[in-house]
């Protein structure tokens, strides 16, 4: 058993180290971390950390990892929190331990034996993974872009594809540089505009054999009648218009039967050749989380709780984040699995986590606020709504105005986790930096 807690203090454990978990442990090393008060451990499945909007331009190549990723054990390090690397398997409540499974390195050699952590309160903040809903062939030839691994296996891919096309002796098969986007959520619609550009830009560093205007394909098949289908109405069509002046072959209505090595087949019978499939249609919590000693789970896995954030089952553990099923108060549905969701959660937290130190019984109670939604389509446009207090009401958003808000948004998740002024320096260096790279990244 390993327990970092010093000197009885009360010992938080987080698992889970996306956008929410990050900025929970952060700032609460910042302050009861920082002044002794309690005791933070966050534990990760991996070294690094990367927000999970960006994925999609790790995917096709408009953003090296890189020079993004944030080093848990260095921000552990800063923020007077600790770090654990492990993958979360098992959880006992009658003694209050969560176990972690053994780590192994690429070659599958043991480097962290099997552990137990102690806490007195327990977060679980482990996001979400893509759902394939069990459709034939879709988890062996399909990539999902729920880590930055699979964003990296993508663009390798993909570039490997097109280097293959310019030396082959043979004509470009159907299908060979055509990709498939299955789902047509916000990560779906990115990544096809996204892609548009960075095949191009690829295609233009020496792929002289490659048209990317008449080789290479971008088709997204979405079962529902709209892309985008749970955002508003005008906001989908705005950026059904954009794709197709991408030349994005939009299939909307048809519901994905099997994915093969040779492409996509739909309920119609409609066959989509493509030798890179991505799958971004539905999500579900991770299937551990149904046999996680009795807590309570809906049929995609969430871990129930109640408005405190707290599981219905045990008022020490809390879940938050795509991971959990929080009802939305005036409503017949949960929380939207979405990153304003999982900040604002996190918000709560912090004061929630203060009153449980002290020993206080009057948790908050979350309420969600729709503040819209943003939909970049890289250099072609952005378009969105602004809601609620933001806008007093809804109103559509597009152009500079939109991209600079979307923008807005990672620096406000990096400020969370740097300051205002690392930022705006790290901002300073990028811009100079980017003098002397490629667009793209090229490998």
């Amino acid at each position: 058993m390993e327990n970092t807690s010093k000197n009885n203090l009360h010992h938080i454990v987080i698992v889970g180290g996306g956008a929410g978990g990050l900025e929970l442990a952060t700032r609460l090393g910042n302050s009861l971390g920082k002044h002794k008060k309690a005791e933070i451990t966050l534990i990760d499945s991996t070294r690094t950390h990367m927000w999970k909007p960006l994925l999609h331009e790790i995917a096709a190549g408009s953003m090296n990892p890189d020079k993004h990723q944030l080093e848990y054990l260095a921000q552990a390090h800063w923020h007077h929190f600790n770090f654990r690397l492990g993958r979360m398997d098992g959880l006992n409540r009658a003694t209050k331990e969560v176990t972690i499974a053994p780590h192994h390195d690429e070659e599958g050699v043991e480097v962290i034996p099997r552990r137990t952590f102690k806490y007195d309160t327990l977060v679980i903040a482990i996001g979400s993974t893509t759902n394939d809903f069990g459709i034939k062939g879709a988890r062996e030839y399909s990539i999902a872009l729920d880590t930055q691994e699979q964003a990296e296996k993508f663009h390798r891919r993909l570039h490997n594809a097109l280097v293959r096309a310019q030396t082959q002796s043979t004509p470009i098969k159907p299908g060979q540089l055509e990709v498939v986007i299955v789902g047509a959520g916000a990560t779906g619609v990115e990544l096809a505009a996204e892609l548009h550009n960075t095949t191009r830009e690829l295609a233009a560093y020496g792929l002289d054999k490659i048209d990317a205007d008449r080789d290479v394909k971008i088709s997204i098949i979405e079962a529902s009648e709209r892309v985008l289908p749970a955002l508003p109405t005008k906001l989908s069509l705005a950026v059904d218009v954009e794709l197709r002046k991408l030349r994005v072959n939009v299939f909307t209505g048809e519901r994905v039967t099997e994915v093969s090595g040779r492409g996509v087949t739909t309920h119609s019978g409609r066959f989509v050749p493509s030798e890179l499939v991505v799958w971004a249609a539905g999500i579900k919590a991770p299937d551990f989380l149904k046999q996680l000693d009795g807590l309570e789970t809906n049929r995609i896995n969430q871990l129930i709780v109640k408005q405190t954030l707290q599981t219905t089952l045990d008022e020490s553990i809390f879940a938050f984040g795509d991971c959990a099923a929080c009802p939305r108060l005036g409503h017949d549905s949960n929380v939207p699995p979405r990153a304003q969701a999982a900040h604002q959660q996190a918000s709560l937290l912090v004061k929630t986590m203060k009153k449980r130190v002290a020993n206080q019984a009057n948790l908050p109670e979350y309420k969600y606020r729709d503040y819209g939604s943003l939909v970049n389509l890289g250099r072609y446009s952005t378009v969105g709504s602004l809601m609620g207090a933001l806008s007093g009401g809804n109103m559509y958003i597009e152009g500079l105005f939109a991209r600079l808000m979307y923008q807005s948004l990672y620096k406000m998740h990096l400020m969370t986790l740097h300051g205002f002024f690392t930022v705006a320096l790290q901002t300073i260096a990028r811009i100079i930096a980017q003098r002397t790279e490629p667009k793209i990244k090229l490998h």
